[in-house]
């Protein structure tokens, strides 16, 4: 059961990201270039020059937030934002999409090419001041997302309909190959972005079916949640408790869109999640 959060309309939503310090949520319209908010019942909005898709948040005031040339350090008070490090800002051809922290405080943070050319992008991972690529040739990347423990990481590909994990040491960095982990290639359902809860549970927003659905930590289909916007693309837990969830949606492609589409909603899951890790920068 789902309603809704906030009634703005997102273009492209995505990007959902809950501050454990602030106690407040964030999101993403990549296509509108803005990164949205809600203080109690002010709504907040922020402009970029470029596009910005994913967030972590690095301490009470300021985020990290991924555009398309690169990662930056944005002030929540002013809005003024600077160049962190460079992110592919040489092709004109991707921008990034999906993005999350890991438990060892990195930040993951895939590519894509801006009209989904094929295996354009990557995924690349932020630690410590440098960032290396450690999956290459994507074509839309999502599902960044990590095992409570930190020790498995999760990432698909939403073109090949498929949901990978790997394993990761003990300073996060991948540990031999990938694995599938969920193929919904006989479904006809297409993986978007995705958030683990406090039991290892994957919930993934699937993108053209209208809902979230979870996984078990081996794999298994465990339940779905319909949520009225068609183009889920991002769950996100928060709340004091960690027992709410917010997914983002898009109306980008519905030739006719209707109020349900790109706004963001909130669902009831029954489950907790976990407070995002602090990314250190």
């Amino acid at each position: 059961m789902s309603q809704v959060y906030d009634a703005r309309i997102c273009e492209l939503g995505e990007g959902p990201l809950w501050h454990p310090e602030r106690q407040q949520f964030f999101w993403f319209d990549i296509i509108g270039r803005r990164l949205l908010s809600r203080a109690g019942q002010e709504a907040l909005e922020w402009h970029f020059p470029e596009h910005a898709s994913a967030a972590g948040w690095i301490d009470r005031d300021t985020l990290l937030i991924a555009t398309e040339t690169g990662l930056r350090r944005f002030d929540i008070g002013s809005g003024a934002h600077e160049p962190l490090i460079a992110l592919e800002a040489e092709n004109a051809v991707t921008r990034s999409n999906d993005g999350r922290a890991d438990p060892m405080g990195g930040f993951w943070i895939g590519t894509m090419g801006k009209s989904a050319e094929r295996r354009a992008g990557a995924i690349y991972r932020f630690y410590r001041g440098a960032i290396e690529r450690v999956v290459p040739e994507v074509t839309i990347p999502n599902s960044i997302c990590f095992a409570p423990d930190g020790r498995r990481g999760y990432y698909a590909d939403t073109a090949r309909q498929r949901i990978w994990t790997l394993a990761l040491d003990a300073e996060g960095w991948p540990e031999g190959p990938a694995e599938v982990f969920v193929d919904l290639r006989q479904h006809g359902l297409n993986p978007d972005g995705s958030v683990v809860d406090a039991e290892g549970g994957l919930w993934n927003a699937q993108w053209g079916a209208g809902r979230v659905a979870r996984y078990t930590p081996d794999g298994r289909f465990d339940r779905a949640i319909a949520i009225g916007g068609r183009h889920a693309s991002c769950p996100c837990f928060g709340g004091a408790e960690f027992d709410r969830m917010i997914v983002t949606t898009a109306r980008e492609g519905i030739s006719a869109p209707d109020d349900a589409q790109g706004v963001v909603y909130e669902v009831a899951t029954g489950l907790h999640g976990l407070a995002e890790p602090r990314v250190l920068a």
